[in-house]
């Protein structure tokens, strides 16, 4: 190789290294223009919060349904109801869910203000199974649908293993996240409105279209269905049929989206750190899921983010005021942030 041709090989390397760099400051260094409010939902006397990974707006975009884990991590044996709707002051509205939900873990309000919530972890108790099923709720708690079959684990057409999350497109069709852990089914189920299976796409991988452990669902204005690929530290976008039209690693190891009306994506990071992610930081990212450039960060407050777990918001939300909640199973918290 010539003298020339060495020299701008190199510029060009340092250059791409540079880039990279650069992003990755970016990323964990934007402006956070919001204040943290800690103590915002209010629970009856005597119950304390347990992990919450659910949180999604009402239709009317003021009130707020949060499924928290009966005070544990565990709702099995508990006689508290695990969804529970709260306005805009944090008081409790309604609640449901009692017997029903195991592990709540991803949670989706429909265009009718139906509830759905994904019940990941699975067991098979005589004699009735619980979990790994995705159930649709009435926003009074009446069970109108279940996909999957309870405490069945499987990766047939009609069956789910530890399933993240689910969301329902404008013509009413469904999706789900199917398997929450990175060895599992890895894969994206598309439902049609009454629950009839029509396809699916992926597997366990990092090349595009397959996934580990896909965490989160969000659709922007244009129909794209973004989906969170935790494992891989990127979420992967998609048309409703499986075509793979970008990946993104701009907004962190993403464990919960959301995506507002004028196409505002929030991706909240709970977990990178240097073994999983390194490099970057937890927290909540903000940007365009036009463009993809991240705009701000509201930073995880854990000081220690190399050899914790996971803290921070898991599961992200942002009412039509544009308020964000952030549920936290770690800490188990709902965090509310607002504009300064």
């Amino acid at each position: 190789m010539s003298r020339n041709k060495t020299l701008i090989t190199t510029l060009l390397l340092a250059a791409l290294v540079t880039a990279f760099t650069g992003e990755t400051q970016a990323q964990n260094s934007a402006a956070n223009p919001y204040a943290t409010v800690d103590d915002w939902a209010m629970l009856p006397a005597g119950r304390v919060w347990g992990a919450t990974s659910a949180v999604y707006p009402a239709k009317n975009g003021k009130n707020i349904w949060i499924a928290e884990r009966c005070g544990a991590n565990l709702c099995a044996g508990s006689d508290l109801d695990p969804v529970m709707l709260f306005d805009s002051e944090g008081h409790l509205l309604k609640s449901f869910g009692s017997g029903k939900i195991t592990w709540p873990h991803g949670i989706y309000v429909d265009a009718d203000d139906n509830v759905w919530i994904a019940d990941a972890v699975g067991y098979a108790p005589v004699p009735d199974g619980v979990g790994h099923t995705v159930m649709k709720f009435s926003p009074d708690g009446e069970l109108l649908m279940t996909l999957g079959k309870e405490g069945i684990a499987g990766a047939g057409n009609d069956e789910f293993n530890k399933p993240s999350d689910m969301l329902v497109a404008p013509n009413g069709d469904i999706f789900v996240a199917d398997g929450h852990d990175a060895g599992g089914n890895n894969r994206i189920v598309k439902f049609d409105k009454d629950g009839n299976y029509l396809m699916q796409w992926g597997e366990t991988g990092g090349d595009h279209g397959q996934f580990r452990d896909p965490h989160a669902l969000a659709m922007d204005s244009q129909g794209r269905l973004f989906v969170g690929d935790r494992g891989n530290s990127r979420l992967q976008i998609f048309t409703q049929d499986g075509e793979h039209i970008a990946t993104w690693t701009q907004f962190g190891r993403p464990s919960g989206l959301f995506i507002d009306a004028n196409d505002v994506l929030y991706s909240a990071d709970s977990e990178s750190n240097a073994r999983r992610n390194a490099g970057w930081k937890r927290g909540i990212r903000i940007g365009s899921a036009r463009d993809g450039f991240v705009t701000a960060f509201i930073p995880d407050p854990e000081p220690d983010q190399d050899n914790s777990a996971t803290s921070a918001a898991e599961g992200i939300a942002v009412d039509a005021a544009g308020n964000i909640y952030g549920a936290e199973v770690g800490p188990r918290a709902i965090r509310k942030y607002v504009r300064k």
